[in-house]
């Protein structure tokens, strides 16, 4: 059987792909008054941030880093909901 090419990534990139998740999960887009949908539903604000970086780890080429990609994202958007983060509309 043919050897499958395996690619490496230098640590810098991969750090720098890192950040980059980071600062996009922490990206909302913030309403001044909270929108009401429905009688008990209330949107504060839309994580922009995290639909662009899921959109950038879904064409990731190496697959055992887009769970950690994913993870970093999800964990960030979900603090970033709790802080004053965000472009406020």
């Amino acid at each position: 059987m043919p050897k499958k090419n395996q690619t490496n990534e230098k640590d810098s990139v991969y750090f720098l792909k890192l950040v980059l998740y980071v600062i996009l999960g922490s990206i909302w887009l913030k309403f001044a008054s909270p929108l009401a949908l429905g009688d008990s539903f209330m949107l504060k604000g839309l994580p922009v941030g995290f639909l662009a970086g899921l959109i950038f780890a879904a064409h990731d080429h190496f697959q055992v880093d887009r769970k950690i990609e994913y993870a970093i994202l999800t964990v960030m958007t979900v603090v970033s909901l709790f802080l004053p983060v965000g472009i406020i509309v």
